[in-house]
């Protein structure tokens, strides 16, 4: 079942309107609408709130302010714990820090009262100066967090009276002296800007009372059991009294491993007894929830005449908004999955900074700090090359990692890379060697080329764990319940095919549950690139363990040692004669029954459970490559072909890996781009619509090839590695280098619109 291209298990039902999302859930008649009222001002105090004209509007039911909620610290995140982000967060407070922030939530009959409502609620502000530059931020007399409350779980250097979030830093090798020593060297600045995730379904939760008094919430989310965590602590609730449910999602890339609405909801369902549902606008879902970290790079390589790089020294300033959400580990990824992939430099220094302002929080979006660091690193190095007067192509084959070392930068050792095939592989896609660098094609147009490269992680070690298990059915057919959380990109399916690989079965026979705190053991959830992997891996542990369950019971029936048997898709039968077997059905049917082989060494039920823990990284490896089209007259211009070849071990489902692919690489090209969300001087975003913020379409991006470099990684299931987050990866930095082929202009600043080509080589004089 490895390495086939099997139909998605769910995509008959999806192509036919059949999942059910959560508003498809609601089974109450009198189930509360909700709304929150949002801070109009980026920096202010509450002075006062009269809610009294909106509570007698007729068909309140509930308005609820800071004084009426837990003031229990927490943070938004629905990460493993201990989180590294800061509990600098509660769930209304008596001040805002950004234009959106929470003031207050109103629970209504219907919509149309709770908007009415909204309207009558009177707040006086005293409104308090704001800081929205990242780089004026530390140490600003602005002070967005001066609560005394805050937790810090790990201690990564908050200072909030200074506006700090997190401090980290790193070094080997003395960098002034090898940068000193270098025969070229390039010293660049760079910034990416945030980017909102633009999933299809926006945040929306539905929660209610069971028979039992329990509070159940549905949600759209990414984390059942991390979210059932956050609701626990924040509202008082004992885990016994919550249960999550996940159901059909229509896309999260991050941005649904918040408690986003379900602590709103379950808050409303707990005061009042009463089934409540909360669905954000798509206005709701650009100003309320979080987006990408805006981020600042100065770099600095340098390489001797031969082309061995030498030195890298990476400095990262990371605007993490209102709160510090994701912030700390976010800022150290931009340096720890970018940095690993260069081999024997003498020299490396990372330092790395995240601080509060006043805009909108940020948080988890694919790539997750990396993204933005290999943009800055990998234009700094195509950059050097230039310098050296080397094809950059080859520079980088000159001084990446292979499958034979071990990046000096690495806090693990990578145990798989085969990143030097993959840029092979990518160069034959993009016919390198004939494109590059730039070639006239008439009319004032060129055709250029450019390259990057990355690597990433697969789940975050001593942290992530996945629990799994598998029951036989009387039938004879299996179930397989998880945490995971299937968010469209067909974890499920790839789950089903390890399961179907282990148990020697086939994917039919294979039903998965994902989803349910109740029902299901824990799992981290869909985030940093660990489904296939670290759940991958407990599938494997589980099934391997009630495979011996089965061939042990077996041996009763055939008169055979299991060590000679064999468990096949519906029978275990004997090894050098399978003409001599026992049917599964029949087996699950005397489990079920309690007869035939019950004994106190054997277990009645079929089922077994077993855990994996994500102890190291296991790294995948990219190589991208951008040919573009462009008008020297006008500096617009358009990706007609991107190849992208990932290194991700064994690949479990080509099918869905290429589509993996193709997503990431869309994605990645809007963050090149188009996506840019515009802030006016009062810190109120003005593209909170798909009207202003644009995103790419299949009509704006040309061919995107895929091909694969073949490998095994010791540590993933089956040699897998993740690909979900790091095909996002090169889009940004392969662009931004065929624009300096094509042109001579460097661009460093994201995203690189037709406007900042075109004067970018007017002041170039390269066109007047």
């Amino acid at each position: 079942m490895i390495n086939k291209g099997i139909r998605k298990i769910d995509s008959t039902a999806i192509v036919t309107g059949k999942p059910l999302y959560t508003e498809d859930l609601i089974m109450h008649k009198d189930v509360l609408t909700l709304k929150l009222l949002r801070s109009p001002h980026a920096h202010a105090k509450i002075k006062n709130i009269d809610t009294s004209k909106a509570e007698k509007i007729p068909g309140v039911v509930g308005i609820y302010t800071y004084k009426d909620v837990p003031q229990v610290r927490y943070c938004v995140p629905g990460q493993t714990e201990p989180e590294a982000s800061p509990y600098d967060r509660v769930l209304l407070e008596d001040t805002v820090r950004f234009i959106g922030d929470e003031v207050a939530l109103v629970a209504a009959e219907d919509e149309k009262t709770a908007l009415k409502a909204l309207k009558m609620i009177k707040v006086d502000y005293e409104v308090l100066k704001p800081v929205f530059d990242a780089r004026e931020a530390e140490g600003n007399e602005v002070v967005i967090h001066p609560e005394k409350d805050i937790v810090e779980p790990y201690p990564f250097g908050l200072d909030a009276k200074n506006n700090i979030v997190s401090k980290e830093f790193f070094e080997f090798g003395d960098v002034e002296a090898k940068l000193k020593e270098s025969d070229f060297v390039v010293e660049s600045s760079y910034k990416t800007q945030s980017q909102s995730h633009c999933m299809m379904e926006t945040h929306r939760s539905y929660s209610y009372k069971d028979i039992n008094d329990r509070i159940v919430v549905v949600s759209s989310l990414q984390s059942p059991h991390n979210v059932k965590r956050i609701l626990r602590k924040v509202l008082g609730i004992p885990s016994s009294k919550i249960r999550v449910i996940k159901p059909r999602i229509g896309g999260g890339f991050g941005g649904k491993n918040i408690a986003a609405t379900d602590i709103f909801t379950a808050f409303v369902t707990m005061k009042t007894g009463r089934p409540a549902k909360f669905v954000f606008t798509r206005s709701e879902t650009f100003v309320g929830s979080n987006s990408r970290h805006e981020m600042f790079f100065d770099v600095k390589v340098g390489a001797d005449k031969e082309g061995n790089l030498k030195a890298i020294e990476l400095k990262s300033l990371n605007n993490t908004g209102a709160y510090g959400g994701n912030g700390v580990s976010v800022s150290s990824e931009s340096g720890h999955n970018t940095l690993p992939i260069y081999n024997d430099i003498d020299a490396v220094r990372f330092n790395a900074r995240t601080v509060y302002t006043n805009r909108l929080p940020a948080g988890a979006l694919r790539g997750y700090g990396a993204t933005q660091g290999i943009f800055a690193i990998d234009s700094a190095i195509d950059e050097l090359a230039h310098k050296i007067g080397m094809d950059p192509l080859e520079f980088r084959i000159k001084n990446i990692i292979d499958r034979y070392t071990n990046g000096k930068a690495a806090e693990d050792e990578i145990l798989s890379c085969e990143l030097r095939q993959c840029i092979e592989k990518g160069k034959k896609l993009i016919n390198w060697d004939d494109k590059y660098p730039c070639k006239d094609i008439g009319n004032n147009k060129v055709r250029a080329v450019g390259m990057a490269v990355a690597n990433h992680g697969s789940g975050i070690p001593r942290v992530d764990m996945a629990t799994v298990t598998i029951r036989m059915d009387e039938d004879g057919t299996y179930k397989l319940l998880s945490g995971l959380a299937d968010l469209g990109q067909g974890a499920d399916t790839i789950q089903a095919q390890i399961a179907a690989e282990a148990l020697n079965t086939t994917v039919d026979r294979i039903s998965v549950y994902t989803g349910d705190s109740d029902l299901c053991p824990y799992d981290t959830g869909a985030f940093a690139s660990c489904t296939t992997t670290v759940t991958g891996n407990a599938t494997i542990k589980t099934a391997n363990k009630l495979k011996d369950i089965l061939l042990s019971v077996a041996e009763s029936k055939l008169g055979f040692k299991k060590e000679d048997l064999e468990l096949g898709k519906d029978r275990v039968f004997v090894k050098n004669d399978n003409s001599k077997f026992v049917l599964l059905e029949e087996l699950g049917r005397e489990s079920v029954g309690g007869i035939g082989f019950a004994s106190d060494d054997v277990p009645v039920v079929l089922e077994a459970t077993e855990s994996f823990g994500m102890l190291k990284k296991i790294k995948p490896f990219i190589a991208g490559f951008a040919e573009i089209e462009l008008d020297k007259n006008t500096g617009e211009y358009k990706v007609i072909n991107f190849a992208c070849v990932p290194d991700c071990g064994t690949v479990i489902n080509p099918t869905l890996a290429r589509i993996q692919v193709e997503g990431g690489v869309m994605m990645g090209i809007g963050f090149a781009m188009y996506e840019d969300p515009v802030f006016d001087k009062d810190g109120r975003l003005l593209t909170d619509s798909f009207l202003q913020y644009k995103v790419p379409t299949k009509k704006e991006v040309g061919n995107i090839l895929v091909d694969f470099a073949e490998n095994f990684d010791p540590g993933g299931p089956y040699g897998a590695k993740s690909l979900g987050e790091i095909v996002i990866h090169t889009p940004a930095p392969a662009i931004a280098n065929a624009i300096f082929n094509a042109t001579g202009v460097r661009l460093r600043e994201l995203p690189m619109t037709f406007e900042k080509v075109y004067m970018g080589m007017k002041n170039n004089n390269k066109q007047l």
